[in-house]
């Protein structure tokens, strides 16, 4: 398993639902344009392959860090800590 931290920038709001709605398969949402988890090697290409399909490479980013099995339980959370989304609602940022 990988530790994997999603971070985006999306122009548009469309693509940014879009995009939002797709991690939810793969990762647990932590804050409004940042998703982390654990995730199966296995799943990780198809997850980028559904992130360049939704994004315009132009206009928008996606940074994808996979944490080390050291470093994964290390991070820091200072504040409110897991963004928590209501199931089926729209997020316009």
């Amino acid at each position: 398993m990988l530790h994997i931290v999603v971070a985006y920038d999306i122009i548009d709001d469309a693509r940014r639902n879009r995009l939002a709605r797709f991690l939810i398969g793969y990762l647990d949402r932590v804050q409004k344009s940042v998703f982390e988890g654990e995730i199966e090697e296995k799943r990780l290409q198809p997850m980028k392959a559904g992130i360049e399909e939704i994004i315009d490479q132009r206009e928008d980013s996606v940074r994808i860090y996979d944490l080390c099995a050291r470093c994964a339980p290390a991070v820091e959370v200072i504040g409110t800590g897991e963004f928590i989304q209501a199931p089926g609602e729209d997020l316009v940022i």
